[in-house]
């Protein structure tokens, strides 16, 4: 178990390191990538319509600096710019990546505990209450609800700690319920408020 929070410190370590190196770098160097001006200009004569993307500043965002090369020649160049509807976009490419990073680390973190209730509770479940108590008894095999005696295990159980036995009650409680749910909605076609 201490391995499994050593483990975790580390990643959280290495996660707000990593946070901190990626807001640094990206303050240090604007990525151009970040702003653009697009224009979307509209059919104009025998010139279909077509959307121009420029990484420029926001002064120069007009139809002159970003159109190119200029579907239109001469007199027309006036008439086709104030058809087109330019505007300026910036996003914070750091934003995104720090949104991703914490993404992926919850992502880690639920596989973790997944990996910890499919491999490491089992073999805590063993060990506490014994391969005696886990075994079910004559008059249980044919039981229909294989949590059934969860309350019993629970109840016999007084070498865990007072939280723990709190949480295996509530998840065994709601094993019991999603059981009689599933009963209700499959068996009588009845849906429980």
């Amino acid at each position: 178990m201490a391995i499994l929070w050593g483990g975790l410190f580390r990643l959280g370590s290495m996660l707000a390191l990593s946070v901190l190196l990626l807001v640094q770098l990206s303050d240090a160097a604007k990525n151009f990538e970040d702003v653009r001006c697009k224009c979307i200009c509209p059919p104009y004569k025998d010139n279909s319509g077509h959307i121009y993307n420029k990484n420029i500043s926001q002064k120069d965002c007009d139809c002159l600096h970003v159109v190119e090369p200029m579907p239109v020649l001469g007199p027309d160049v006036e008439a086709y710019c104030l058809r087109c509807e330019c505007k300026y976009e910036e996003r914070s490419s750091v934003t995104i990546k720090v949104t991703i990073i914490i993404y992926l680390s919850i992502l880690g973190l639920l596989l973790l505990y997944m990996v910890y209730l499919t491999l490491v509770e089992p073999i805590l479940k063993r060990r506490l209450f014994g391969h005696s108590q886990l075994i079910q008894s004559d008059d249980d095999i044919g039981d229909h609800q294989p949590f059934a005696n969860a309350h019993d295990v629970l109840a016999r159980s007084r070498s865990r700690a007072n939280v723990l036995n709190k949480v295996e009650y509530a998840q065994q409680r709601w094993k019991l319920q999603v059981q009689e749910q599933r009963k209700s909605v499959f068996d009588r076609h009845v849906v429980l408020s």
